[in-house]
């Protein structure tokens, strides 16, 4: 099925009440806005309430149907990634479905000469979903360093995305697929992997905790311009995941950083909430980049159906515009962060942080998802501390002795008491090379580098993945056991990519016990169920846009960026042995 324009449907079930004309207007130039979106809860007497926006009736996986964007032919003349009116006619924004993919079963972990052939899955021990790095973002915030985003691409490097305007809702979609999915097969939770939000803000922060327990949306901020107009601005009631699934959160650089790389400064601190436009210096590697005025970062005009970018060059040239001033705009330190997951409606009370962890400005903690399955899930923050100060990049993994110890001390538990264990983290490790090509994905800023805890985590015969987001794709990595007469101290290491970024999906893992007394972790990406000529539509139109501007590396593995198997894992002889009576029968 080709989508020859997925701008130019609106489904007559919305009560948006938008005129076909008027709904590809509006989207359609959103687009030019660069990285934004918002998404926020009861703000504005005066913006008059509006219906929801619900998916597609058709739910597939990505092993029945994946997404694959349109080859796009050369064109002598360059299309600017800030004029969305030329995007469809020069085919960007465009895609067609090819056949599901599946790449079987992956035995990278297992010794030589192991077969399959003759093995079955007989148990079902564990079903959840990952969403990772939403990034729900404030376009309208007049802390954003959008003259910097702008001066990226034309430095050649990947500035502006367009997907920014529509945040809130493919997190709703996506919400609305996992319910569709969970009706056909219950999930026991969801984790939910960091960089909930993009710039630390609390209005950011509140958006999407309001879209997961269905709560009123108003995607704007400030002024709340265009809210009664367009598309991206307008308030809407997002649907909200079914309260039977419980859900568990890490944290991600954006979620305490100034936009996910630098500690919030005094002089950062006001921006965020005043009517000021943010000065900065001119290069994002720049030491000097906080503490020079010299040019104006810009806003995001959300009267304007492209989002226009308004007050943003150099200071001696550009003239100085003030913004509706929010309080509700406030950084979020990370204790302050933890606390807002205990002002939700969904499950369970907390999202996993506990008043310790906010005591203790410690954002790690672990549980068991099913009271009668030996399975531990740790959910680990990998991400710079808030104590390290004057670093010139605090995007990068790190675990300081304290964390480092504590994981530990859970791996020992979890061992000792017969376990399964799977770490949830943000930061990835071991596949993402540091400035210096071998530090590996944590800066050197860790206490522990990356390259030193992978053979630490290989002692644990019953560590069976490592899960993160932060790369915004699909990888799947084998960490085989160092010991050939050991392949259970092998584990995986699975990442899910950006719900903002194409390939926009979520994952399940279903963990099922083999006839042979392995185990395997069957992985399915998930493409959201948007339904054609929602805001949701838009998102994925500019994800694919985007990707095909930037050239976006998404796709490892294939052109939909997706990698669907079933990751063959050994067991201790010990562990083969506990689990052999657990779980569901599998239907045959």
């Amino acid at each position: 099925m080709a989508i020859d324009d997925p701008t130019g449907k609106l489904d007559s079930t919305f009560s948006n009440n938008v005129s076909r004309r008027r709904f590809i207007e509006v989207s359609v130039g959103a687009v030019a806005c660069v990285s934004l979106s918002s998404l926020m809860s009861g703000c504005g007497g005066s913006i008059h309430s509006e219906g929801g926006y619900p998916i597609s009736s058709e739910v597939y996986t990505t092993r029945q149907r994946a997404i694959v964007p349109n080859s796009v032919a050369p064109d002598p003349n360059t299309i600017s990634p800030w004029d969305p009116s030329q995007f469809k006619e020069n085919g960007y924004g465009l895609w067609h479905y090819v056949p599901g993919i599946d790449h079987g079963k992956d035995l990278r972990i297992m010794p030589v000469g192991y077969s399959v052939s003759s093995v079955t899955n007989t148990a079902s021990l564990l079903n959840f979903f990952t969403i990772a790095d939403p990034h729900v973002y404030d376009k309208e915030s007049p802390s954003q360093p959008f003259y910097l985003l702008t001066k990226s691409f034309e430095d050649g490097l990947p500035g502006i995305t367009y997907t920014m305007l529509y945040t809130t809702h493919i997190l709703d979609a996506a919400i609305q697929t996992v319910n569709a999915l969970h009706q056909q097969k219950p999930f026991d939770c969801g984790l939910f992997l960091g960089d909930a939000s993009n710039n630390s803000q609390y209005n950011e922060l509140r958006w999407y905790l309001d879209v997961i327990d269905g709560k009123f949306i108003t995607p704007s901020s400030g002024a709340h311009a265009g809210a009664d107009a367009i598309d991206y601005q307008k308030p809407y009631q997002a649907a909200g995941l079914d309260k039977t699934i419980p859900w568990y959160q890490t944290k991600g650089s954006h979620d305490n950083f100034w936009f996910g790389s630098n500690l919030v400064n005094d002089y950062l601190r006001q921006s965020y909430i005043g009517e000021h436009i943010l000065r900065l210096g001119d290069d994002f590697t720049d030491p000097n980049l906080l503490n020079e005025r010299a040019y104006y970062m810009g806003t995001i005009d959300g009267s304007t159906p492209y989002g226009n970018i308004i007050g943003a060059g150099p200071v001696s040239t550009t003239r100085a515009i003030a913004v509706a001033a929010d309080a509700n705009r406030r950084s979020l330190n990370m204790k302050e962060w933890m606390s807002e997951f205990f002002n939700t409606s969904s499950n369970p009370v907390g999202h996993g942080f506990t008043q310790s962890n906010i005591d203790n400005n410690f954002a790690s903690y672990s549980f068991e998802p099913k009271a009668n399955v030996p399975i531990k899930v740790i959910m680990l923050d990998d991400t710079q501390s808030e104590e390290d100060t004057d670093l010139p990049n605090y995007g990068n993994g790190a675990l300081n002795k304290a964390r480092y110890d504590w994981l530990i001390s859970e791996l020992d538990k979890g061992q000792s008491a017969g376990q399964l264990m799977i770490i949830a983290a943000h930061v990835p490790i071991g596949v993402l090379p540091f400035g210096d090509g071998k530090t590996g994905s944590w800066g050197p800023y860790s206490d522990v580098d990356d390259w030193t805890l992978i053979p630490t985590l290989q002692k644990y015969p019953n560590l069976i993945l490592w899960l993160a987001g932060h790369q915004h794709n699909n990888q799947v990595t084998p960490w085989p056991s160092r010991d050939p007469t050991h392949p259970e101290l092998g584990f995986w290491e699975v990442q899910t990519a950006s719900l903002r970024d194409f390939p926009q999906h979520f994952r399940t893992f279903e963990i099922v016990r083999n006839t042979d007394n392995t185990i395997s972790i069957i992985i399915t990406d998930i493409d959201p169920a948007v339904r054609d000529g929602s805001p949701a539509a838009m998102s994925r139109f500019y994800a694919v846009a985007a990707s095909q501007l930037y050239n976006s590396p998404t796709a490892l593995y294939n052109p939909a960026g997706t990698y669907n198997a079933e990751l063959i894992q050994p067991l201790s002889p010990e562990m083969q042995a506990k689990i052999r009576n657990y779980g569901t029968p599998m239907q045959k």
